[in-house]
């Protein structure tokens, strides 16, 4: 069989100047306010007692059929992919809410202010009923827009002994993170009921 030229897919669709997105679905999270939802969706470095919020991604089912969660059960964590909808404005620097009060490029942090107000939350899946994903661990706000949802797959995901620059320096100081709500706040969502 002969060999095919390669194709130049690059030169084939320009450069887009503006991305269209639209929601899948939406969180629904005890945080209301910004003032105590966590920061991360997973903290190392947690108070004993510390207890994850639970929330849950309810889909659109104009939009998402069902079958397009089919085999998402046996996933232990999921990439939720948001649009930080109340974040209208950004600085090129931000000063991150532990360590040193050092301002740091806002492309160096995770900070929600960005050009793009994406975020980023790799968390626990507890549980699917229709299109309804039970999730503990969340660090979004309520009624949060969900863009998309991958799998966490552990071989391509996970980098864990990694250089992550001045916040290994954070983390070996122990300084410690607080859900200020935790699973006695108002709004809790019980995923056994």
């Amino acid at each position: 069989m002969p060999q095919l030229p390669p194709k130049d897919y690059i030169q084939a669709v320009s450069f887009p100047d503006e991305i269209s997105l639209h929601p899948i679905g939406a969180i629904r999270s005890p945080y209301k306010e910004r003032h105590g939802t966590p920061r991360q969706s997973h903290l190392r470095t947690v108070p004993s007692d510390y207890q994850p919020a639970i929330a849950t991604i309810e889909l659109f089912p104009e939009i998402v059929p069902q079958e397009a969660l089919k085999d998402m059960e046996g996933f232990e964590r999921i990439w939720v992919i948001s649009w930080l909808h109340l974040n209208k404005y950004w600085n090129p620097t931000v000063i991150p809410p532990r360590g040193p009060r050092v301002r740091r490029g806002t492309l160096a942090t995770r900070a929600p202010h960005r050009p793009n107000p994406i975020g980023l939350s790799a968390v626990k899946l507890m549980k699917i009923e229709g299109l309804v994903l039970y999730i503990e661990g969340i660090d979004l706000l309520d009624e949060t827009p969900i863009l998309d949802i991958k799998p966490y797959v552990t071989y391509c995901d996970a980098f864990p002994n990694i250089r992550c620059g001045y916040v290994n320096d954070i983390e070996e100081t122990k300084e410690l993170e607080v859900d200020v709500y935790g699973k006695n706040r108002p709004g809790f969502i019980n995923p056994e009921s």
